[in-house]
Order: C-alpha cells, then sequence, then structure tokens
C-alpha cells in the first residue's frame, strides 16, 4: 500500500475520475508492483479487503482463476462498483473462471445493471466463442427493447453485444445494424483518428469489410 501511494499521481487520478475511475497509480507500473507477488492469494484477499481501487487491481493481477470460488467472485463483482476494477476482475479472472457460464447467467438479469453489465459482458464473449446455445433472435429483442434508456455501463455493455452479434453473424447483421441506426446509441460518441467508432452501424460494417 505504501508502495502504491508513492506512485500516485494526481494528474493520472483526475483523467481516472472522467471516466469513474477511483486511483491515479500508472497501470504499467502497477503491473510492475503486481508481477513479483503473484500467487500470494493470502495478500490479494488482503489488498482487495482495503477497498482501495489501486490495491484491488494489483490483486487482481496475482490471483489465479482458480483460486476463486463461485460465491467469491460473484461477491468481488458486487462489490467492485469501480469500472477499471470491474473490468479486469471479469476479463482476467472470470471469463477463465469454470465458473463463467453459471455467472454469466446469474449476472445477466440482475436488477442492478452494474452487475448486469457484466452479464451482458460475458455474453459478449459468448457470441463470439460459443454462440450454439444463445438465443440470438432473443438477445436482439432485449437490445431493441432496453438499450436506448439503459444506464451508461449496462448501455455499453449491450451495445457491445449488438456489435458482436453484427460482426460475427451474418445472418443477423442486417437487423443488427437496423437496430443501431434506430437507437442512436453512441453515434456521436467522440472516436480518435484511426479507430474503429463503437456506434454499431459503423463498426460492424468496418468490421465486416475486414473480413471480406
Amino acid at each position: 500500500m505504501a508502495e502504491l501511494a508513492e506512485l500516485e499521481d494526481p494528474r493520472i487520478r483526475e483523467v481516472n475520475a472522467k471516466h469513474g475511475d477511483e486511483h491515479g497509480v500508472n497501470l504499467t507500473k502497477l503491473r510492475g508492483v503486481a508481477k513479483p507477488l503473484r500467487g500470494q492469494v493470502d495478500l490479494a484477499r488482503e489488498l482487495w479487503a482495503s477497498e482501495d481501487a489501486a490495491a484491488r487491481l494489483v490483486a487482481l493481477l496475482i490471483l489465479r482463476p482458480k483460486d476463486l470460488t463461485r460465491d467469491e467472485l460473484d461477491t468481488m463483482l458486487r462489490q467492485a462498483r469501480v469500472p477499471k476494477v470491474q473490468d479486469w476482475l471479469v476479463n482476467y479472472l472470470v471469463k477463465k473462471s469454470r465458473h463463467a457460464e453459471e455467472l454469466r447467467q446469474i449476472w445477466f438479469a440482475d436488477p442492478d445493471p452494474v452487475v448486469a453489465s457484466a452479464g451482458w459482458a460475458l455474453t459478449s464473449e459468448k457470441v463470439v466463442k460459443a454462440p450454439e446455445d444463445l438465443d440470438l433472435p432473443g438477445l436482439l429483442d432485449l437490445i431493441e427493447a432496453q438499450m436506448k434508456d439503459a444506464p451508461e455501463r449496462l448501455q455499453w455493455a449491450m451495445n457491445t453485444c449488438l456489435g458482436h452479434i453484427g460482426i460475427h453473424h451474418p445472418g443477423h447483421r442486417e437487423r443488427a445494424i437496423e437496430i443501431g441506426e434506430r437507437l442512436e446509441v453512441l453515434k456521436d460518441y467522440p472516436t480518435p483518428p484511426g479507430c474503429v467508432s463503437p456506434y454499431v452501424p459503423l463498426w460492424v460494417n468496418e468490421m465486416a469489410s475486414r473480413q471480406q
């Protein structure tokens, strides 16, 4: 914790605060702190319990998917209100855990939109890698009905799922684009030069053209 405090940079914290993140540590330096500590599960649990965002990021780098039970992952997700902490928890641990599918189903319909956003993130992963037992038309129905008025983080996760359906499933591409055009979610999102817009009609068409 002292080492993280020494790495604190007010300018980084100010930038992160605009995205809802509560830490001011350069992520490359933070990874350097975590690297020699990997596998120290008890230490990771203590860091997580501190509730400090930077310490929790270090904890997530120390832990391995096999270190955590389904209930522990569920509890951590519900505690991880900081976007970067939630993102790393889902991508580094939950997606690689044997509990991923069970948690996806639990979180997907959770009334808490932050928890539900994690369920949608796992669903996007499944859309790409294992869609055979998903109801893609049903997902499109939900997105069409709910995405426009969803809270920001849930809306982003649903938009990502919509984009992946359009990109990876040509049979549903036309409808995915049509939903994106009608709802106009992230249509005006500022996109740096050379990057692809998250606005689904632009995103899907660009990625589809690269597949040809």
